[in-house]
This record gives C-alpha cells, sequence and structure tokens, in this order.
C-alpha cells in the first residue's frame, strides 16, 4: 500500500492505519529502535509505541514522506528510552559514544545562528554530496546508531575502513557547517 493511502486511511481513522503502517514499515521501525537500545522488548515497544503517536498526529499532519516520519518518531522515542533507563549510567553504552563523536562538530544549540529548518538544508545537502558508501556508514552510525562492528558486518568493509570514513565524514560536515556560518 502507498503511503498517500495509508495516510487516508489515518484520517479517516480507520484502525486498519496502524495494520498498514506495521506491514510496510515494521521492519524499518524495529531495526531503528533496535539499533539504539539493543533491547528486542524495548524496540518492539518504541516500534508500537510509534504507531499511537502516528495516530495522534495523523490528522493534523499530513506527512510527505511516510517512512521519514515514523522513522523520526521512532529514533525520538528510542532515544529518549534509552536516556530514562541510563539516567544514572552516564557514559556507558554506544549512544553517549555517538554523541561524544559528533559533539567535536555540532557544538550545541547555541553555536546555530539560523532556525533548524536551515540547519536541515545544510545536513540534507551535505549527505547529497557524500559518496553512497560514506553516506551509508555515516547514516548508520548516527541515525540508525549502529556499532562499528554492525556496519563492518553489513557493509562488507574492516573496521578501520569505516572509522576512518566516520573521520573524514565528520571533519568534512564540520568544514561544511562553518562555510555556511555555523560555529563549530
Amino acid at each position: 500500500m502507498e503511503d498517500r493511502a495509508i495516510v487516508a486511511l489515518y484520517w479517516k481513522r480507520a484502525e486498519t492505519a496502524i495494520l498498514e503502517t506495521k506491514k510496510q514499515y515494521g521492519r524499518l521501525l524495529l531495526s531503528i529502535s533496535r539499533g539504539i537500545l539493543k533491547s528486542e522488548e524495548d524496540a518492539e515497544e518504541c516500534e508500537n509505541d510509534t504507531y499511537l503517536k502516528a495516530w495522534n498526529t495523523i490528522p493534523p499532519k499530513r506527512p510527505e514522506k511516510l517512512s521519514a516520519f515514523l522513522a523520526k518518531i521512532t529514533r525520538n522515542l528510542s532515544l529518549d528510552r534509552y536516556d530514562a533507563k541510563h539516567a544514572e549510567k552516564r557514559g556507558g553504552g554506544e549512544v553517549p559514544l555517538l554523541l561524544d563523536e559528533l559533539a567535536e562538530v555540532i557544538a550545541d544549540e547555541a553555536a546555530f545562528p539560523a532556525e533548524t529548518e536551515d540547519l536541515s538544508e545544510v545536513l540534507n545537502a551535505f549527505l547529497g554530496r557524500l559518496k553512497p558508501d560514506a553516506r551509508t556508514i555515516f547514516l548508520r552510525r548516527y541515525w540508525f546508531g549502529d556499532s562499528v562492528q554492525e556496519i563492518s558486518a553489513r557493509s562488507g568493509f574492516g573496521e578501520s575502513k569505516i572509522k576512518m570514513s566516520l573521520l573524514r565524514t565528520r571533519q568534512s560536515l564540520q568544514e561544511a557547517l562553518e562555510k555556511e556560518g555555523y560555529r563549530v
């Protein structure tokens, strides 16, 4: 079923919208959540929470790209759950490591003079200019939360190549942000 048809089901308040969403995007949503939480049970709960949030958000929203809309919800719910579970155990796990890696490039919100949409456009343009392998590695690491080992197994590249690609991409991102007037 196409995104437009699924969104139309949400607008009609048809319960089949959730079933169709799960059929179409359940594996993607679980993959995102699993990569962040490293727990099947928590990932399944986040997937189900995503369907509830989509149900409560559509309408009034009418997402153009349903997969991206749902992925963003899942990612945010997963990160919130991760934070809640690790509030007392800061420093362990993959998510703090990911944030530390990106902190070298993106200092904090005060460093950004423009609106969030402007930053989003800069990031999308940056990702669009990357070679496919570099883009996939970067997104697997910083969007899906995959470890270097998981990316290596998935891509067939050695871990050292993955690490070097991530380093070079972060450096390129920093240069791109500085060129656009962002303090990093």
